[in-house]
């Protein structure tokens, strides 16, 4: 199987002779992430180069040169030697979406969610090496034992759209939310707003929603989690994804016209009273990098190069871009869908490039494509470097921890209120909810 990495090292190479057939977003993927690592904060080359990162993000500080100077093979000896001396002491965690050359060395693969439970389930490691980004991180240290040590190998791994939607502009739209509807229920005991947060954001913004009767989803119980709501409130304020949100909503039946949405730079984010009033889902303006670049038109041409092509989507897609699909759903739902495919199958996934990858090299019985064949990664996860996996990893050898993660007690108590919430609503086991199919 030849990765990403290597893959997009070898079209750069070709770009610079003028030769290539195929291209990536920028040629600076070509480049180590700690020639980004650096001075002013930023998301690095990929999908989200061209996002606004917020100030004070973190930043990683310079990796020691015997890291970045160190052969791929020497720094899998490296590793592999830490992860041994350690043993049960640390548990790696890898998420899909992670560079190959990372994730050979996880002992859990899987989103965001399944890594969460997966630190869970290991109360006696001292340590959890968590190769994803800083939400996912925060996610494990409010779910793991006060004991458990966090680690992020690169600080400077965040999510763009984690990041658009943030405590203070979420506070101020409560508070502009709460003075046009009130806080007194209805006659079915329904209050006005309930707010429901993505996995993909802040422990501050799970524990927002903890302290103010509201809830955390998955791309996987989406459904599931609204239908919670509306049991529960008239209308929901949906952040950060508002694809996620929308197409969601959409497939419950729920009219477009009722979700607006919520620009937090503009007075009532952009909307009147009236629009606000009538709404049943408040769109916060935030979406995924990776999975805006996919298009109805590259759909469109997988089919006319495809005949009988299965086009599955993530829900963080462009309402257009899942629409135009056979099925949408979570990381996953593709997964599964992938196994449960007779062999000889087409897929074209919409969906991030490392795993689309990895399953094609996993299910060569399939022949399996990625929607948008520009290679362009996400910026974030493609942070974590096998140096950096290393340096954290010896460092645990030699009885110091860098990079922990760690969320404040208060919000940790707030957050878990939320996080136990989504953990209760589980979709039917026969057909997820938020996974839908035509």
């Amino acid at each position: 199987m030849t990765s990403v990495d290597t893959t997009i090292q070898l079209l750069t190479r070709e770009q610079a002779a003028g030769s290539a057939a195929n291209s990536t977003c920028t040629p600076e993927l070509a480049l180590q992430p700690w020639a980004f690592d650096a001075g002013v904060p930023n998301y690095g080359p990929g999908a989200s180069m061209t996002d606004v990162i917020p100030t004070g993000s973190p930043v990683q500080g310079r990796l020691p040169v015997e890291y970045t100077t160190a052969s791929a093979d020497e720094l899998d000896a490296r590793i592999r030697a830490a992860k041994a001396t350690l043993g049960e002491r640390v548990v790696v965690l890898g998420h899909f979406y992670q560079r190959d050359e990372v994730v050979q060395y996880a002992d859990f693969v899987g989103d965001s969610f399944q890594l969460a439970n997966a630190a869970k389930a290991k109360p006696d490691a001292e340590a959890i090496v968590f190769c994803g980004v800083h939400f996912m991180a925060e996610t494990a240290d409010i779910l793991s034992q006060p004991s458990q040590a966090v680690i992020l190998p690169n600080l400077a791994a965040g999510c763009s759209m984690a990041d658009m939607a943030d405590i203070d502009s979420v506070e101020e739209a409560w508070a502009q939310l709460t003075e046009i509807y009130g806080t007194a229920p209805d006659a079915d005991g329904r209050v006005p707003v309930i707010p429901v947060t993505y996995m993909n954001s802040s422990a501050a913004l799970k524990a927002f929603c903890g302290r103010n009767g509201g809830i955390v989803c998955t791309s996987s119980n989406a459904a599931t989690v609204l239908e919670w709501a509306f049991e529960r409130g008239q209308r929901v304020l949906f952040f950060p994804d508002q694809h996620l949100g929308r197409n969601t909503a959409k497939a419950m039946g729920i009219p477009i016209e009722l979700m607006p949405m919520w620009n937090p730079r503009k007075p009532l984010g952009g909307n009147s009273s009236d629009e606000l009033v009538d709404a049943k889902v408040v769109l916060w303006h935030g979406f995924c990098s990776v999975h805006k670049r996919f298009t109805p038109a590259q759909i469109t041409k997988a089919r006319a190069e495809h005949p009988g092509v299965q086009v599955i989507v993530h829900p963080e897609c462009p309402m257009a871009v899942v629409d135009a699909a056979d099925s949408a759903g979570s990381t996953d739902f593709i997964v599964k869908a992938i196994q449960a495919a007779p062999a000889g199958s087409t897929f074209a996934i919409g969906t991030e490039i490392n795993l689309v990858n990895r399953l094609a090299a996993e299910y060569p019985q399939h022949t399996i494509f990625c929607l948008d064949d520009v290679i362009c990664p996400c910026s974030t996860m493609y942070r974590i470097h096998p140096g950096y996996l290393a340096w954290v990893l010896e460092g645990l050898v030699d009885g110091v921890v860098h990079n922990r993660i760690q969320v404040a007690a208060e919000v940790i108590a707030d957050s878990t209120v939320a996080l136990e919430r989504m953990l209760a609503a589980r979709p039917p086991a026969s057909t997820p909810v938020a996974d839908t199919v035509r």
